[in-house]
C-alpha cells in the first residue's frame, strides 16, 4: 500500500480490527519511509450494484458518494466520522441485501434520511432540503413539522411553569 503522504510503498500494519458491521477490516498503518500513519479499509469485492439516477441514467454504486453527502449534512455538527462510516456501511449492507442489481437514488436517499433523522435533526433537515429539492419555504416547514414538539406539548409546558 502506497503512503498517502510520501507515496512510498513500504508500510507496516499497526492495528487491524473488523468494522462494527463485520463487512470490512479497518487497518491502521505506519509508513516506514516517512513515519506518518494512515487508515485503510479492506472489504469484500461484490458484484456491482447499479444506481438508477433521477434522469434514468445508470452508474456504479459508490459508497463514497453517500459518505460525502453525510459529511456535508453533518458539517459543524457533533458527529464523528466513525459514526458516519458506520452509517454508510449499514446503508451499503441494506443495498446489497435488498437490491440485486439496481437501486434507485430515491431509495438510497430515504435510507440516508432515516439514519440522519435519528442521528441529528439539523443534519437531517440539511440533507432533506437538498435531496427533496424544496421549492419554497412551505415545503421546508412541512419537513420540519414532524421534528418539532407539538404546539399542545409546548402549551402544556408553559402552563405548568406558570403554576396552572
Amino acid at each position: 500500500m502506497k503512503c498517502l503522504f510520501c507515496k512510498v510503498d513500504d508500510d507496516k500494519v499497526i492495528n487491524s480490527r473488523a468494522s462494527t458491521d463485520g463487512l470490512s477490516v479497518k487497518r491502521r498503518r505506519e509508513c516506514l519511509n516517512c513515519g506518518r500513519r494512515f487508515t485503510t479499509y479492506e472489504r469484500v469485492e461484490e458484484s456491482p450494484v447499479r444506481v438508477i439516477k433521477k434522469d434514468g441514467s445508470r452508474i456504479n454504486f459508490d459508497r463514497n458518494k453517500i459518505l460525502s453527502g453525510l459529511l456535508k449534512a453533518c458539517e459543524k455538527r457533533p458527529v464523528s466520522t466513525d459514526i458516519l462510516e458506520t452509517i454508510v456501511s449499514e446503508i451499503e449492507s441494506v443495498i446489497y441485501d435488498k437490491f440485486e442489481k439496481e437501486v434507485e437514488t430515491t431509495s438510497i436517499g430515504e435510507l440516508v434520511m432515516q439514519h440522519l433523522r435519528v442521528l441529528d435533526k439539523v443534519a437531517y433537515v440539511r440533507f432533506a432540503s437538498v435531496y427533496r429539492e424544496f421549492k419554497d419555504i412551505n415545503e421546508f416547514i412541512n419537513e420540519l413539522k414532524p421534528l418539532m414538539p407539538s404546539a399542545k406539548k409546548i402549551k402544556q409546558k408553559k402552563t405548568s411553569k406558570n403554576g396552572g
